[in-house]
């Protein structure tokens, strides 16, 4: 490993750490979701990694200031909860305690939990919570349970009101926009917020806010503090911390909180200490009340689930669970997806010794009809491959009305096991080989390896199409794409290289139709065979739409690197489904070679150890400083990497923890641009020629160069694909500098050379799986700009992966027992 020591500069003045309040909310660009506050510890600075729920301490910091003042206010406020409610928390407080210590039987405490009346004016009709992990009920979203997605916000201000005086008398609510600005203006809050508040709460939005003025906290960026000063001037003296609005609002805030983080439900010990950190004087009573008007759903996970399960006789003691409450549209997703896996393995049809492979068979049952029928067939095969060469690639490449789509299931290719053997037999890996074999008896296989081992699914997508099965592979980005495309081409014929490069597609373009084979005459995806890589990025909500795209019988694989970061959004599918133990599982045996491969190997188990670099393939670039650390990134960037390896400033990547910081992204793409593409910014702050990293949903990043700019908006090149980004998606900041990125975005994708910089100050956004996905980013080189010293070391050894509460793991064990006690009893 070769060693470049530059030259001393003066250390600049400090700024905030990436990990810190400020750059965790400037960590909320399109895209990348902000460190959470609530239950769960803050997640990696602009990466949206997430933690494990473990006590509110943002929180905490924040609600206590404030608590004070709120108690102070609440001591004779009328909105106190009604009689009896103190008994009824108690009631509820020692029945979550004795269920989640095993003391009693959880369906007791789902049967006999009490709950209050709820006081509070609903904005839609409430809904009850599920109880035992069955699917809520489709009809009854939560209160804000069925909003969109949304990416966290910066912070908004809000005008300081004082907490005792009385409301001013508000004019009767106008409508629409005109009504949320009267809210907003007469509660101190900006006007500016009217759009979104609009958006969220719908056509009744001032209405809304004028009933609960806490239900501003269903508006991006809005903090519970802010939430409270808005209420204090509309309600006045009527105001305190245990209005029940007030904890039903915090109870799902503090869930989004928690899904921006990754989890997709908490604990309700963690919610109930999230609440009494931001002054609420009863959380059970809050958890009870949210339950009730639908805020939340509220189930229980055993603690221990065995792989296969018996039912337990009535005098055993039930088995320990734990109490989880999540919102409705990840509780839907995740049962979703255990629904749809357990699907495709129950209809997947598996090849047999004997079976013939289906045309075949279609071909001796029409010789047997007879000689005019054979006339018949031969004619009717005579116009369809006389059909227009132009009008059947339209079809296959924009998915519209797909030829094999309209097809039956039963007429479908089905290869013999002797044919799925011979493929096996023929694949180029002994690890390409097993996986074939197991695709050949499973519906649903999981797939792990590196970035080497992407061959093994490109060798399995080639077999299959070689068998007559209509087999499709899809990465999470563009640039993925344009990998698993060469490794296609490559691998096929060339007669039909061009036909296999179209097997290549995106998640998003394959569920929007803009790629892939399209939908059959049943809406689901016109496919046989789905290969997903980069699984690990794949979150709860777009999983549940995949799943839900493939027909009975369709055989799934998930492949990915487990080493890596995990998706943007809620859940952590990939780890769940190999944690699980469902289906069949293939390991790659087909290892990264060189130095970064050697490199990123060792990080994976835990081990940052040197290794031989003689063409300078890895370069580690000390500095004592932030300014140092951008200073020595443009000099790479734009002199030493082109000049030693002939590597271009437009295929380097810069990599690092953050977008905030004084080496975050910002910093960086400012001194990058200055150097690579100086100029005024006159289209919205870019100009021709600009990296630009553009979000057109949370969680995915676009690389692309700015081509100009009109009245329809930034003109942006994608790889060759020109694309339009309006300008009020270009102010909302949907498009930013894309020189450097943060180690989520550049999840998925490879450069020619990338450099990571690790100034002093991420040393807290560390951990195992951040340091392997930003040193596997580099195909021929990797450069590391290291100002953590020992800290790099010890996060690669010490911290792995940020744990994330999901339900995922627990309801595909329960799926896979339910199979397999029905299975023994069929025996």
């Amino acid at each position: 490993m070769s060693t470049d020591r530059p030259s001393g500069e003066t250390a600049p003045e400090q700024e905030a750490a990436p990990g810190s309040p400020p750059a965790a909310a400037e960590a909320g660009a399109p895209g990348e979701p902000t460190a959470p506050e609530g239950p769960a510890e803050q997640a990696s600075p602009g990466d949206g990694a997430a933690t494990a729920p473990s006590g509110d301490e943002a929180a905490g910091r924040a609600g206590a200031a404030q608590g004070t003042a709120g108690a102070a206010a609440g001591e004779a406020a009328p909105g106190a909860p009604a009689p009896g409610g103190k008994a009824t928390a108690a009631a509820l407080a020692a029945a979550v305690r004795a269920v989640e210590s095993g003391e009693r039987s959880a369906a007791s405490f789902f049967a006999d939990a009490p709950r209050p009346p709820a006081a509070r004016p609903a904005a839609t009709p409430p809904t009850a919570g599920q109880a035992g992990g069955g699917r809520p009920p489709q009809g009854a979203p939560g209160a804000r349970g069925d909003a969109p997605a949304r990416a966290a916000a910066p912070p908004v201000e809000v005008r300081q009101a004082a907490p005792a005086a009385p409301p001013r008398p508000l004019p009767p609510t106008a409508a629409g926009l005109d009504g949320v600005r009267q809210v907003l203006a007469a509660g101190g809050a900006p006007e500016a917020l009217a759009g979104k508040a609009a958006e969220v709460l719908g056509e009744r939005a001032g209405e809304v806010l004028r009933e609960d003025p806490w239900q501003l906290l269903a508006v991006p960026g809005v903090r519970p503090e802010q939430a409270d000063t808005f209420a204090r001037a509309l309600l006045g003296a009527a105001c305190g911390p245990g209005d029940e609005r007030r904890a039903v609002a915090l109870v799902g805030w503090l869930l989004e909180q928690a899904a921006l983080a990754g989890h997709s439900a908490l604990e309700a010990s963690a919610l109930r200490e999230a609440l009494a950190r931001r002054a609420v004087p009863d959380p059970d009573e809050a958890l009870q009340l949210a339950l009730a008007e639908g805020a939340a759903l509220v189930f229980q996970d055993a603690l221990d689930t065995p792989a296969t399960a018996r039912p337990a006789p009535e005098d055993e003691e039930e088995t320990p669970v734990r109490v989880l409450l999540g919102l409705d549209r990840y509780a839907m997703a995740e049962e979703s997806v255990a629904d749809g896996l357990a699907r495709l393995l129950s209809t997947c049809e598996a090849a047999g010794d004997g079976e013939p492979d289906t045309p075949g068979t279609e071909a001796e049952e029409t010789e047997q009809a007879g000689p005019e029928a054979v006339e018949a067939a031969e004619a009717e095969a005579g116009e369809v491959a006389a059909e227009p060469e132009p009008e059947a690639a339209e079809r296959a490449g924009d998915g519209a009305g797909a030829p094999e789509g309209s097809a039956p299931a039963e007429e479908r290719a089905r290869p013999s096991a002797a044919r799925w053997e011979a493929a096996a037999a023929a694949a180029p890996s002994p690890s390409a080989a097993e996986l074939i074999r197991a695709v050949a008896h499973s519906g649903l296989v999981a797939h792990t390896g590196a970035e080497a081992a992407r061959a093994e699914p490109a060798a399995l997508v080639t077999a299959a199409r070689a068998l007559g099965l209509r087999a499709y592979a899809a990465t999470h980005t563009g640039n993925g794409r344009a990998r698993l495309a060469a490794q296609l081409t490559a691998a096929d014929a060339p007669e039909a290289a061009a036909d296999a490069g179209a097997a290549a597609v995106t998640v998003a373009g394959l569920l929007s139709g803009r790629e892939g084979p399209g939908r059959d005459a049943d809406g689901a995806l016109a496919l046989d065979l789905l290969v997903v890589l980069d699984a690990p990025q794949l979150d709860l909500e777009t999983a549940a739409a995949l799943v839900e795209s493939l027909a009975d019988g369709v055989r799934l694989v998930l492949s990915g690197d487990p080493g890596v970061l995990w998706s943007a959004g809620p859940g952590r599918l990939f780890a769940d489904l190999l944690a699980a133990r469902c289906c069949p599982q293939i390991a790659s045996r087909t290892p990264d070679f060189g130095p970064i491969g050697e490199l990123v190997s060792g990080i994976g188990i835990g081990e940052l150890n040197p290794v031989e670099a003689p063409g300078k393939e890895v370069v580690i670039v000390p500095v004592r400083d932030a300014r140092e650390a951008v200073h020595r990134t443009v000099q790479l960037v734009a002199d030493s990497v082109p000049r030693a390896l002939g590597v271009p400033p437009r295929e380097t990547q810069v990599i690092t923890v953050g977008h905030g910081g004084s080496a975050g992204t910002r910093a960086l793409n400012a001194a990058l641009k200055e150097r690579l593409n100086p100029g005024p910014g006159r289209f919205g702050g870019f100009d021709p020629g600009d990296r630009v990293a553009y979000c057109p949903a949370p969680g995915r990043t676009v690389p692309a160069t700015v081509t100009g700019a009109d009245a329809d908006g930034l003109r942006l090149d994608c790889d060759g694909t020109p694309l339009v980004v309006g300008r009020a998606r270009v102010e909302a900041g949907a498009v930013r500098h894309g020189w450097a990125l943060t180690a989520h975005q550049a999840a998925g994708m490879r450069w020619p050379a990338a450099v990571v910089v690790l100034p002093g100050d991420a040393a807290q956004g560390l951990d195992r799986a951040w340091v392997y996905t930003a040193f596997s980013r580099g195909e021929r080189h990797l450069s590391v700009v290291q100002g953590v010293d020992q800290a790099l070391s010890r996060a690669v050894a010490d911290l792995p992966a940020k744990e994330r509460t999901t339900r995922l793991r627990t309801l595909l064990q329960q799926q896979n027992a339910q199979a397999a006690a029905e299975a023994a009893q069929t025996d």
